[in-house]
């Protein structure tokens, strides 16, 4: 078991356990350190950040442990996550880091850690940086001569654009279509609305002006209420949200419609299977709706379960040499395009079928979704759902439900949540299943 990466490296609040200058001091020097055992003259590290003002708090401390481990570092400011991990590939780092805390709210930061390949690290990977970290610092400082320097580079937004903008043909361009945009005013507040709006689409764009404090604030993929409203209201053709660090996006369609991660990957597979693009089958998780599983079963697509978190989707995409996985919250991995989940470059996979006046609503009217009811209840100790005679009683449930419908409880990897989902066909079955499941968690809580 790791000690500090969870199923999407490190989260928490500021200020507060693993999230203060002094931890990030010490996974920069234990980072840069692992990072630093090639036969190499230099060793390069590139970081980006989302808009959390803890950024400017966190990122001394990163780049004051990195550069006492002899590394280079390069600062590339707000980007979204697959910006980081593209330019970490392009520019033949040793290491990535991205600064953010996703979709969580601005008192909470952490960091995702990329190998020179743009992939996110193994768990095994991470397991040997956990050892260097806990160990005494002195152990690897570099020699005054040796330590790395720091620069920060004003171009990175444009050159994560430039490398999107190439993915496409040359004609492909946006004109006639309508964008209701909702940037959680996070990393991609720049980068989105420039590229929608460079490729000719008419975009009315909010979530753009972060403050340090209102990323992902009543906004964004976790509040996606507001591109339903705007839609009608702007009459736009298609809505889209990003979380704060723009590795997720949510649609919804003309009518306000909300297009999930499930959704629009089965629009994604149903197009890429008649070009004949589409490489082996789809990697889900355990959160897939059944209804994409069924729809992929039907139409001869194989279709495999991961564990919850794009990570282990891109894992075992590579295992299975797939070219398309994702989750339901929005994370979408294009695997023939990008290592992680890309929400602006996902939006333009999605946009590109909606030429010749063809309506969102019609591209994505693909599968029919078994009802599914999502509860997070927040707890002190996640990990009571380890605890033997609770985990035996939602055995049972679990049991009792199978002929009618899906069960999973599962702790969040970032925050102290236990998650519970069902699906089934019966409305009542499933909502009751919830609130029992719910009440026993709370027993033992």
């Amino acid at each position: 078991m790791k000690k500090y990466f969870g199923t999407d490296g490190i989260r928490g609040e500021v200020n507060r356990g693993n999230i203060t200058g002094e931890m990030f001091f010490r996974f920069g020097l234990a980072a840069g350190t692992y990072f630093s055992n090639q036969n190499k003259e230099r060793h390069k590290a590139i970081i980006a950040k989302d808009t959390r003002l803890s950024g400017y708090m966190l990122e001394p401390a990163l780049v004051s442990g990195l550069i006492s481990s002899g590394m280079d570092v390069f600062l590339l400011g707000p980007l979204p996550t697959n910006g980081l991990a593209m330019l970490t590939k392009s520019m033949k780092a040793d290491l990535g880091i991205m600064l953010t805390a996703s979709h969580n709210p601005h008192t909470d930061n952490g960091l995702k850690l990329f190998g020179p390949d743009g992939m996110k690290l193994s768990d095994k990977v991470e397991k040997q940086i956990e050892k260097l970290i806990d160990d005494k610092v002195e152990k690897y400082f570099v020699k005054p001569n040796k330590l790395g320097r720091a620069k920060r580079l004003e171009d990175a937004t444009e050159n994560y654009v430039s490398i999107l903008k190439n993915i496409f043909s040359k004609s492909f361009n946006l004109s006639g279509i309508k964008i209701f945009l909702d940037c959680a005013n996070g990393a991609a507040y720049k980068s989105a609305p420039a590229l929608l709006r460079e490729l000719g689409a008419d975009v009315v764009a909010i979530g753009i002006n972060p403050d340090g404090f209102n990323i992902n604030k009543n906004c964004g993929s976790t509040h996606p209420e507001l591109i339903q409203q705007s839609v009608k209201t702007h009459k736009a053709d298609i809505g889209i949200a990003f979380d704060g660090d723009a590795d997720r996006v949510i649609m919804c369609d003309e009518k306000g419609e909300i297009i999930d991660g499930d959704q629009i990957i089965a629009m994604i597979a149903k197009n890429w299977k008649k070009k004949k693009i589409l490489k082996g089958g789809v990697v889900g998780t355990l959160m897939t709706n059944l209804g994409l599983e069924n729809y992929f079963r039907r139409n001869d697509i194989k279709f495999y379960r991961a564990n919850v978190g794009d990570r282990y989707v891109k894992e075992k995409m590579n295992t299975l040499k797939y070219n398309l996985g994702g989750e339901q919250s929005g994370h979408i991995i294009l695997g023939n395009l990008a290592t992680t989940g890309d929400g602006l470059l996902v939006a333009l996979e999605v946009l590109s079928s909606l030429k010749n006046n063809v309506k969102a609503s019609k591209v994505f009217s693909v599968f029919k979704k078994i009802p599914q009811i999502l509860e997070n209840i927040k707890v002190k100790n996640k990990n009571i759902i380890e605890n033997k005679s609770l985990s035996a009683k939602i055995n049972q449930i679990d049991k009792n439900l199978k002929q009618e419908g899906r069960l999973l409880v599962r702790k969040s990897g970032t925050e102290n949540l236990i998650r519970i989902m069902v699906e089934g066909s019966d409305k009542k079955l499933i909502k009751d299943t919830v609130n029992e499941v719910k009440k026993l968690i709370l027993n033992y809580a």
